[in-house]
């Protein structure tokens, strides 16, 4: 079985694979009590999330892991939607929600490790 910080920079390189810009893994394990990761990418459209989820949940399918929730900060879930698979959570993000939301910067005090 894979460690979480596995699983998140595999969950990365398929983003990466899949022509998500700008992929982060951040570290916040010492920062909360409810995620060890984040992933952090932007997405060019709503049919790109789409692709890219489903990538994800075939993922999380075949590494004996579950999606617990998906959250969508849009009417259409265009400008960011989180998956949350308890240890990694990930952030799909338009590139206008991402300089919004600035979430680098809001974690700062997590370690970069992608």
């Amino acid at each position: 079985m894979k460690t979480a910080q596995e699983n998140a920079l595999a969950i990365g390189k398929i983003l990466e694979d899949s022509k998500a810009d700008d992929v982060v893994v951040i570290d916040v394990s010492e920062l909360n009590s409810w995620t060890d990761f984040f992933v952090i990418a932007t997405v060019h459209s709503s049919a790109h999330t789409q692709g890219l989820y489903k990538q994800i949940k075939d993922y999380v399918s075949a590494n004996e892991m579950e999606i617990h929730q998906t959250h969508s900060k849009s009417e259409h879930g265009e400008n960011w939607n989180l998956i949350d698979i308890g240890p990694v959570v990930v952030h799909l993000m338009s590139q206008e929600a991402r300089d919004f939301y600035e979430l680098e910067k809001l974690w700062h005090n997590g370690k970069k490790i992608k």
